[in-house]
């Protein structure tokens, strides 16, 4: 699928905004947007796009490359556009790693240009090989190199050299005037802001981004908080804090930057992020979450069944390393004993999953620690959280289910005590009413296989109360004790 024509429209306009005074010399092209003519295509006349990469080094040099189809003029890497091209710029992406052998993944977007070009150049194409004459609009998109990026191969079919030329020698004039007088000298810099927010307990503050959003970063993956540098914020700090504000209502005191980490943006070029930390304990359900789907508590041992970029998990998971669990409560938080005679539960979190009358069960692993061998629902222990926050978490970690807080209503509650000397338990059990995904296995170590079983023909050997329960949410009851002496 080419480009989409709005989306090169406001392109455009925004190049346009910037530069005025070359309305004149694209006026042809923008007049071809109006038409049903495709301008992105080779046979599009009187013009049509090209797109190149303007690459530059440390030493604030430009990458250029002689063509053999060009006689021998030093250009910078660039061709036409593609119909696997989605984007003018994904069109210069693939024309530099065609053409130099430098991957997307070497490449940083700049901070003042970002995803807009720094130049259009329009020139004549005479005619040729059956071709009539026409105009070229060359879009160029401007890109730092990596330090660690390979070095140069050329395409040697289609290019004889490759040369780093200074700005004020790049042949291209109007190219040279816009970067001899820019402030890009190669070094780069992150406009992007995450935010690590721990507990100082073990426990991490983790978003659950969208999955039904495949344009934005991370679908469907746990994520940090933050996002990019908008105009007012006058430094990193300033946009990490408007984005846990804007995000989550979230505000956290005395961030520190911890360290730059680059991952790869949603056009395979490197995002270099600027990481803070910083150290909060509210409950995330009463967050007014405004992006995504939830927040969550997450202690390391969990990172590894979780869907979450490898970066991402190596980040936190060092981040870990670095700050051991502290075993006083964290700062800012109290305890008070409890009164004399007090007995603590401990609270369950029960998923019923309920579709044409069969439930989901899952097979305990043989080994588990508890009811090893036997089918049980998706459950967890309630941690610091709303229960209904614990439930949303279990189902993603478990079986990758997404499922809304709003969407979930409790259907039965069993008080019981296993033995005497076991402590008493509280299990609340949640119907959902609406999800997304299919069930996964996602801890084969806990859990070897989940079936749908008919609610009226349950499996054996199954957890006692997961059958009390079953059976008391299908009599319509709400309550069962287990395990009392009366």
């Amino acid at each position: 699928m080419p480009p989409a024509l709005p989306d090169i429209r406001a392109l455009l306009t925004s190049y346009l905004h910037r530069h005025p005074g070359e309305r004149e010399a694209l006026d042809q092209l923008l007049t071809a947007l109006d038409t049903d003519l495709d301008p992105t295509s080779h046979s599009a006349l009187p013009g049509h796009f090209t797109c190149g990469a303007v690459v530059i080094d440390r030493h604030r040099r430009v990458l250029h490359i002689r063509h053999k189809a060009s006689g021998g003029v030093l250009l910078t890497p660039g061709g036409h556009v593609e119909a696997s091209d989605l984007t003018l710029l994904a069109a210069a992406l693939r024309e530099i790693k065609e053409e130099a052998g430098i991957p997307a993944s070497a490449l940083v977007l700049t901070a003042k240009f970002q995803g807009e070009p720094i130049d259009i150049n329009v020139h004549d194409i005479a005619a040729a090989k059956g071709e009539q004459a026409h105009k070229h609009y060359d879009v160029r998109f401007v890109f730092h190199l990596a330090d660690d990026a390979p070095e140069v191969t050329l395409q040697t079919e289609e290019v004889t050299e490759a040369l780093w030329l200074p700005f004020d020698e790049i042949p291209s004039p109007t190219l040279r005037d816009k970067l001899t007088t820019s402030a890009l000298d190669g070094v780069i810099v992150p406009v992007n802001a995450s935010a690590i927010i721990h507990d100082g307990a073990g426990r991490y503050l983790l978003h659950l981004r969208d999955a039904n959003k495949p344009d934005i970063w991370e679908p469907g993956c746990w994520s940090l908080l933050g996002g990019g540098r908008e105009p007012q914020d006058r430094t990193l700090l300033d946009t990490v804090v408007r984005e846990l504000s804007e995000e989550a209502g979230l505000t956290v005191a005395d961030l520190e930057p911890y360290a730059v980490e680059h991952v790869l943006g949603t056009n395979g070029t490197r995002v270099p992020i600027q990481l803070f930390t910083g150290r909060w304990n509210g409950d995330p359900a009463q967050l007014p979450l405004t992006e995504g789907v939830m927040l969550a508590w997450v202690q390391p041992e969990k990172f590894p069944h979780m869907t979450m970029l490898p970066s991402t998990r190596a980040l936190l998971e060092r981040h870990a390393a670095e700050h051991p669990a502290s075993a006083a409560p964290p700062a800012g938080t109290t305890t008070a004993a409890a009164p004399a005679g007090t007995v603590l539960n401990v609270v369950g979190v029960h998923l019923y999953l309920e579709h044409d009358g069969q439930v989901l069960l899952g097979l305990r692993h043989p080994d588990s620690a508890y009811a090893g061998g036997s089918w049980h629902v998706l459950a967890g222990h309630c941690e610091a959280e709303a229960a209904s926050t614990c439930l949303v978490r279990e189902a993603d970690e478990e079986v990758q289910l997404v499922i809304d807080p709003a969407d979930v209503e409790l259907v039965h509650t069993v008080h019981m005590r296993e033995r005497p000397t076991d402590p008493p338990r509280v299990q609340l059990f949640f119907r959902a009413r609406r999800w997304e995904g299919e069930p996964k296995l996602r801890e084969p170590d806990k859990c070897v296989s989940w079936r749908w079983w008919n609610a009226k023909d349950l499996p054996e050997p199954i957890v006692p109360y997961t059958r009390a329960a079953i059976e008391g949410i299908q009599a319509s009851r709400t309550y069962t004790e287990l395990g009392w002496t009366r």
